[in-house]
């Protein structure tokens, strides 16, 4: 049983087992009996799909002219890139000013790595930190940074986390299904693989419904069940995509553009929001930036799915007093049957001042030129006083 707690993320560490092989020829035939024809009917879509949803490309930095335009660096600031990836926005930053100072967070020992090759480019510019956001209050103590003038957020999986094969993230690459962020600094951490060997049917519906917004996830989640007693468990990302589009054969699914699109995609985000507690570091690190960013400091966070995007809007609006999902219009009704007014009106109060009364979303162009910012929202707020 995971345990639940207010994004319902995580549960106890599952310790994976020895897997049976089984010959190719055999794998799905007790889950799907129609699964021969249905893969030979989905082979090109598959791959066509694939080929379309996750090309490679260069890492391209998304909205770079907003992420500028809304922290505003100035000569002597230090600011905090929570998310450095390929460090695609610091190096925007470091060359918007002079003398800026930037601490390089990310828990993905490569993106570490590369924010080491960048201090030597920029030498007493860039501070590498390896850890999470609920890791962030040691790494600053331990730099001697009591604030910084602002905080980038650029949440979800990067383009090179995608584009390694090895790291189990994409549907288009067949691998082995890892899916951690963190990659070996946790050797103890459960896997993709490992959750969909060990959770129960309920447990995986739950993880496929609420992180994925998926709408066959019971289906799936059965299917899942079912493959694992009767035939073998899932180790592969090409065994998940193959077994999600035989589960949902009449299921065909476009993206934003409009383009075939795998119908696994969902399935795959879901799992990876839960293997990594992304929404619980997500909701902490947004405590973590009312707590460091400075009086006047400012916040851009860069959001891909609406999961994201509504825990940066609740601590943006001041919506976080308890632990109700209630949106804070129907809160303010609820409490002016029970509390005096003085209480109700705190339900307003927020340490931020959002910069702009809609979220920013790329342009045409951009979208165009980088298809994986198409779903990108950008939020900027500035640090008031309480």
């Amino acid at each position: 049983k995971f345990q639940d707690n207010r994004y319902w993320a995580y549960g106890r560490a599952m310790q994976s087992s020895a897997v049976v092989r089984i010959p190719r020829i055999y794998e799905y035939q007790v889950v799907h009996r129609k699964l021969p024809r249905l893969v030979k009917h989905f082979r090109c879509l598959q791959t066509q799909c694939r080929e379309n949803a996750h090309q490679s490309v260069p890492h391209k930095p998304v909205m770079p002219k907003e992420v500028i335009e809304n922290l505003q660096p100035k000569e002597n600031q230090t600011f905090l890139d929570m998310t450095f990836g390929a460090g695609g926005h610091s190096r925007l930053i470091l060359q918007s000013a002079p003398k800026i100072r930037i601490l390089a967070l990310d828990r993905d020992p490569v993106a570490h790595e590369y924010a080491k090759e960048m201090e030597k480019e920029y030498p007493g510019q860039i501070v590498p930190l390896l850890g999470r956001f609920s890791e962030l209050p040691q790494l600053l103590e331990a730099q001697g940074v009591e604030s910084v003038d602002g905080m980038l957020f650029d949440f979800g999986c990067s383009s090179m986390q995608f584009d390694v094969a090895e790291r189990g993230f994409s549907v288009s690459k067949n691998a082995p299904l890892d899916m951690r962020m963190d990659g070996g600094r946790f050797p103890n951490m459960p896997t993709a693989a490992d959750v969909l060997a060990r959770a129960s049917e309920i447990d995986l519906y739950k993880i496929f419904k609420i992180y994925g917004e998926e709408k066959y996830a019971r289906k799936i989640a059965r299917a899942i069940i079912q493959a694992r007693f009767a035939v073998k468990r899932i180790q592969t990302t090409g065994e998940l995509a193959d077994l999600v589009a035989a589960t949902c054969d009449d299921e065909y699914r476009l993206d934003a553009l409009q383009r075939p699109t795998s119908i696994a995609t969902k399935v795959f985000q879901a799992l990876r929001i839960f293997v990594n507690n992304e929404l619980n570091e997500i909701n902490y690190g947004m405590v973590l930036a009312q707590r460091f960013v400075k009086i006047g400091g400012r916040l851009v966070t860069l959001t891909f799915h609406s999961l994201e995007d509504k825990i940066v809007k609740r601590h943006i609006m001041g919506n976080v007093t308890e632990n109700l999902a209630n949106p804070l219009p129907l809160k303010y009704m609820s409490h002016t049957l029970i509390y005096d007014r003085e209480i109700v009106d705190t339900l307003n109060e927020t340490g931020w001042l959002s910069l702009h009364k809609h979220v920013l979303t790329p342009s045409e162009q951009e979208i165009e030129d980088n298809p994986r910012s198409r779903s990108a929202k950008l939020r900027a707020a500035l640090k008031t006083e309480m």
